[in-house]
Formats: C-alpha cells, sequence, structure tokens
C-alpha cells in the first residue's frame, strides 16, 4: 500500500524525479509526529527501553528509512531526505 511518500521515493529510485525535488517536496510538507511521552526519570528511560518497538507510521520518516535499508537510497540521498524533514519539522515547530 503506498503513500505520498513511498512514492516519491519510488519515484527518485526510477529516476522520474530528481533528489532536488523530492527534497523540496519534503521541507514542504507536514510529518506525523509520536505522541509518546518523553521520559522524565531514568527509571522511565529504562522502562521505555524494554517496551516493543514503535509501530509504523505511514508516511513518515519510517518509510524513508525503510528505503535506505532496502538499498533504493544511497547514503547521499538519505541524508538528504532527513536533513529536509528535520527543517521541515522545524519550520512547523517555529510557526
Amino acid at each position: 500500500m503506498g503513500n505520498e511518500v513511498t512514492e516519491m521515493l519510488d519515484a527518485l529510485h526510477n529516476g522520474t524525479m530528481t533528489i532536488d525535488q523530492v527534497v523540496q517536496r519534503f521541507r514542504e510538507r507536514t510529518w506525523p509526529r509520536r505522541q509518546r511521552p518523553e521520559p522524565t526519570t531514568y527509571a522511565d528511560m529504562a522502562a521505555e527501553e524494554l517496551q516493543d518497538p514503535e509501530p509504523y507510521v505511514p508516511g513518515s520518516y519510517d518509510d524513508v528509512a525503510a528505503a535506505f535499508h532496502d538499498g533504493r537510497l544511497t547514503e547521499e540521498q538519505y541524508t538528504k531526505l532527513i536533513e529536509a524533514i528535520a527543517e521541515s519539522k522545524r519550520d512547523e515547530d517555529a510557526r
């Protein structure tokens, strides 16, 4: 099942979009955020480490990480894309 992020990653991989086009779209979109509260004590941090991994969130960084681990992104592409995600989130936080 696809989503906007996986479609862009597929287009990048297939050569129908450039890295610059995908980076620009990544900067412009809103990214889902995890709703888990931050641990406040060492005991909370330890308990969190023992929990199962967070579930997959479609249309999120999870799709970018999966594409990188599947070998569909180079390290340079991955770095540019995660920087674009971070920039988008910082801009959203500033608003």
